[in-house]
């Protein structure tokens, strides 16, 4: 199955049933980002998104030193829309570097769209991109040495691809937000376990991914009509009403609750076994 999956720069494996470990892999850079990388992560995280035999994804980086340390500043400044920004018609050049935002801003939101759990593990160097990438997911876990960073800010610019307007809907304290955000400062898995950055802190990588598949693979066991459903209803409500949340359940649950996997897992609860629901 994994096969199907053919990427340059991302490993993709099946290490449980309807489990997936999407794997940024380009540890010699520090799993750093240049636009290839953008593309193809979007190409896989659309295609996860309607597999169905895909429940869950776990997102990891390759390597010690990072799950990865942002954009490549080298090639995003010698190649594309940031190595012309001098000279030329003003209008041109933010028409070009508008939709050049645009894109990368897609290419990160493939992963909250993905219709299936994100679970992104992180580990040594999270800087930039990095809070963009997990920012996007929807369970974070980290190891006690993760840094963290939102770099954009000594580069010259503010965080342009999620970071600051999925950042302060995720953490409790809008004051930290702006702290870690103006002053580009690194902190360390405590201070994000405490602010609800990460909702878990393990000792060391192999640990945090073990239990990052632990988790997807609990997962991927429940009904995916109900988890699918879950994350719609969640992501939806979080930028709506309450109001506007619950009559939007309303209406979602008027065709959901008509799955055969609602008697399905209510009989197994009863006769106290192991449901097994088809493939969405």
């Amino acid at each position: 199955m994994a096969a199907t999956y053919s990427c340059n720069h991302f490993n993709v494996t099946f290490p449980h049933e309807h489990v997936v470990h999407v794997e940024i892999n380009r540890p010699e850079k520090m799993n750093a980002f240049f636009k290839d990388m953008w593309l193809e992560l979007k190409s896989i995280f659309d295609r996860l998104s309607i597999d169905p035999t895909v429940r869950a994804v776990v997102l990891t980086g390759a390597g010690d030193k990072a799950f990865s340390a942002g954009l490549d500043v080298v090639a995003a400044t010698s190649t594309g829309p940031l190595s012309h920004t001098k000279g030329g018609d003003p209008a041109r050049a933010a028409t070009a570097l508008r939709r050049h935002i645009f894109e990368l801003q897609d290419c990160i939101t493939s992963v909250e769209k993905c219709e299936k759990p994100v679970i992104a593990i992180l580990h040594g160097y999270t800087f930039g991109l990095a809070i963009d990438i997990c920012a996007a997911a929807d369970i974070r876990l980290c190891t006690s040495t993760t840094q963290f960073a939102v770099k954009e800010v000594d580069n010259g610019l503010a965080a342009d691809i999620g970071t600051l307007s999925r950042l302060p809907k995720i953490v409790g304290s809008f004051s930290w937000v702006k702290d870690i955000c103006l002053s580009a400062r690194i902190f360390g898995a405590d201070e994000a376990l405490g602010v609800g950055l990460v909702s878990a802190v393990y000792g060391s990588k192999g640990e945090a991914v073990k239990e990052g598949l632990k988790l997807a693979t609990t997962i991927s066991a429940k009904s995916p009509v109900a988890v699918q459903g879950t994350k719609e209803l969640l992501n939806w409500s979080r930028d709506h009403t309450v109001a506007d949340g619950l009559r939007y359940t309303s209406i979602w649950n008027g065709a959901a609750l008509q799955s055969m996997d609602v008697s399905a897992a209510m009989l197994s609860g009863l006769r106290k076994r192991t449901p097994t629901f088809e493939k969405l």
